[in-house]
């Protein structure tokens, strides 16, 4: 889908999409038994959606232009991991060995999957501030995501204020270092919406529900799935080849998830 929107620099399309996910969220927001009352939550839930969401992607966007992205999206992608790691010190989880082992065995098969898709992974001391912040974001998105547990309360809905907030302040950002290119195609707009409505939109409304209501520890595993489930939806729709390291990071990823799964047996 962001291949399909165009050339559109990352804050403007931050922009755009995070205000259709909030969009499409007001409807919810508004439903809600006491409406727009809910909104009247303590600062530190409103600085964690916010925060979150906008500083993930902010310092996302940042380490791709300072880092290789296949380097720089594996080092992010160490979010998973860790938050089975900082799950243990939330209230009445238990971590176990094999919850532990599940997330390194997805995260071998998301290094497994990068590499064969560029030919391998060259780390090099030139992109080490590239590399850094690829790790503050696996670092802010964990957080992000261990903290709602602890705000379990504030509702759901409040995605749609956080989105909103989110887009007004990638506008700013967008304004103050992107130069604006609009889309030429009505394809594009449609990719760009459907982007808001999906990745952008509901992936983050389900997200808040999962880590308040789910086990964010197998949450964690099975996050590792998105890498290859995106990789397989490529090879269906002819985009992308069927490939060995495809395969090997399923065996790694599902292996991975099986025995976390059996973990909370």
């Amino acid at each position: 889908m962001t291949a399909a929107s165009g050339t559109m620099p990352p804050f403007q399309l931050s922009a755009l999409t995070f205000l259709v996910g909030g969009l499409i969220g007001l409807p919810f927001l508004y439903a809600h038994p006491l409406r727009l009352r809910v909104l009247l939550q303590p600062w530190p839930v409103w600085l964690l959606g916010v925060g979150g969401l906008f500083l993930y992607h902010a310092v996302y966007f940042a380490a791709l232009r300072l880092a290789p992205p296949a380097e720089a999206g594996l080092i992010a992608y160490l979010w998973p991991l860790l938050i089975v790691l900082l799950s243990a010190f939330l209230p009445g989880e238990k971590l176990r060995a094999g919850h532990v082992i599940g997330a390194i065995s997805g995260f071998a098969g998301v290094a497994v999957l990068l590499a064969g898709k560029n030919g391998g992974l060259g780390f090099k001391g030139d992109y080490l501030n590239g590399y850094l912040l690829a790790f503050l974001c696996a670092f802010i998105w964990s957080g992000y995501s261990i903290l709602s547990r602890r705000y379990k309360d504030a509702p759901t809905e409040m995605v749609a204020a956080y989105c909103l907030l989110t887009s007004l302040l990638s506008l700013l950002a967008h304004l103050l270092f992107e130069t604006t290119v609009w889309p030429e195609a009505n394809s594009q707009w449609l990719a760009i919406i459907a982007l808001g409505i999906g990745p952008v939109g509901a992936a983050f409304y389900l997200w808040d529900r999962g880590v308040k209501q789910g086990d964010i520890r197998l949450l964690g595993v099975l996050s590792y799935a998105a890498p290859i489930l995106s990789t397989l939806l490529l090879v269906i729709v002819g985009f992308a080849e069927a490939s060995l390291s495809l395969a090997v990071a399923t065996l790694f990823i599902v292996g991975g998830a099986f025995l976390a799964s059996r973990s909370n047996a």
